[in-house]
């Protein structure tokens, strides 16, 4: 049996390093797929609590990067944590999919990264993992 043959869900779960550095925006490398596959569902937590701020804050989303690393294709929505948008230690939280279908598609060989933006002077953010759900295409 070929990997592409498997029925339902698989799981890659990806470590996201804490930045401790409030102004910097950052991309961290999730996996490369190493078939064509359909992104399925995005789960964030983070390893410590986040509380969000009005002006100063960060933000994350995925990010289909391509295979030559410079894509810009949204997988998912963006969380800011603006004020009000805050998460808890080691509780999992779904990031909302791309409402366009083909954004959900990864070639062979195309990388998935989190995105790190920020807005003003930034926010820390803290470690945490990553979880991917995908089906072969």
């Amino acid at each position: 049996m070929q990997k592409s043959e498997l029925a339902g869900d698989m799981l890659q779960p990806c470590s996201v390093p804490a930045e401790a550095t409030a102004g910097n925006a950052d991309s961290f490398v999730l996996f490369r797929a190493d078939r064509a596959i359909k992104v399925t569902a995005v789960y964030w937590t983070p390893n410590a609590a986040v509380t969000g701020a009005n002006t100063n804050n960060f933000a994350l989303g995925v990010v289909n990067k391509g295979a030559a690393g410079s894509g810009t294709t949204a997988v998912t929505t963006v969380k800011t944590y603006a004020s009000g948008t805050n998460s808890a230690a080691n509780v999992a939280e779904t990031f909302t999919l791309s409402s366009t279908a083909a954004d959900l598609n990864l070639a062979a060989g195309d990388v998935l990264a989190l995105a790190r933006t920020v807005n003003g002077t930034g926010l820390a953010s803290p470690a945490g993992v990553v979880n991917v759900h995908y089906q072969y295409r």
